[in-house]
């Protein structure tokens, strides 16, 4: 597999540098200093929730999205969710990150015995991809493993235990690829370990509807909002893998780097056209500068 310039930068669950900066329940700590409860759920067990953010030159990316969908996450799971000291967290965060470009995560934990939640807010340093991976595309593997649903009658969350992605995504790490697509054994594509997946076929933008399995991305969101504000028909429906050779372009979401357009899964090539581009222009600051 070729590689693609800055495509072998860390950009899944994991990726990031050293974590630079730690609000604790809005509490600013070192690292060090930092206590966690043996009997925490969320350490025990994954029993939390969290988002992942972009901070960019002082500004929080689509911050309200991210904190009404943890909220919502945190009322459908039953878990206490105090969304004034989150946002005073991120605040304070994104004001201690300067102007770098950070890679920011919000973590709510269901607690201990004595039922109360905390709240971890986090920075640590991001590099999106490069600009040649923008305009040429990444490369994908399919991952081993399914996506699943602990809580499968809930929609899809991003909950603490996220083992089958950190499983998929380093996957497509070891093989030299930027991300692992899930794919179910009758051939359905969802998501990607860290991103939603999108295909232009016929004139029309296609994405797997958000569901049990597929998370509803908040880059998802938006890129939807700016296919139809450009005039390009959207529809969400399941997608079979034999769409793939139909498709004109095929491309990937998230909230750190935007929309970016990939060249194969598997080995095998994709086109590429100018819609991944007209997309981040429409999204705006910051990704409508690659």
């Amino acid at each position: 597999m070729a590689g693609v310039p800055g495509q072998g930068r860390r950009h899944g669950p994991d990726s990031g540098g050293a974590v630079r900066i730690i609000i604790s329940d809005g509490e600013p700590v070192t690292g060090g200093n930092l206590q966690v409860d043996v009997e925490d759920s969320g350490f025990l067990y994954g029993d939390s929730l969290f988002e992942t953010l972009r901070a960019e030159q002082g500004e929080l990316i689509w911050v309200g999205q991210h904190l009404e969908r943890i909220e919502t996450a945190c009322r459908l799971s039953g878990i206490l969710f105090d969304r004034q000291l989150a946002q005073q967290g991120l605040d304070e965060v994104c004001r201690r990150s300067g102007k770098t470009t950070a890679r920011v995560r919000l973590t709510v934990s269901r607690g201990g015995p004595d039922g109360r939640p905390r709240q971890l807010v986090t920075a640590c340093p991001y590099q999106p991809p490069a600009t040649e991976s923008y305009r040429n595309g990444v490369d994908c593997v399919y991952a081993a493993n399914r996506r699943v649903n602990a809580v499968s009658h809930l929609p899809q969350m991003k909950r603490g235990n996220y083992a089958d992605c950190l499983y998929a995504s380093r996957q497509a790490r070891a093989a030299g690829a930027f991300e692992a697509l899930f794919i179910e054994p009758d051939g359905m594509l969802q998501e990607g370990a860290i991103s939603n997946l999108f295909l232009l076929v016929d004139g029309v933008l296609l994405t797997p509807p958000a569901g049990d399995l597929v998370l509803p991305g908040i880059a998802r969101a938006e890129i939807l909002k700016a296919a139809k504000k450009i005039g390009l028909p959207v529809r969400e429906q399941p997608l079979h893998r034999k769409l793939l050779a139909d498709s004109a372009e095929v491309m990937l979401s998230n909230s750190l780097f935007g929309l970016i357009p990939v060249r194969s899964i598997a080995g095998h090539n994709l086109p590429r056209g100018p819609l991944a581009a007209t997309l981040r222009k429409q999204l705006g600051f910051p990704f409508d500068s690659t």
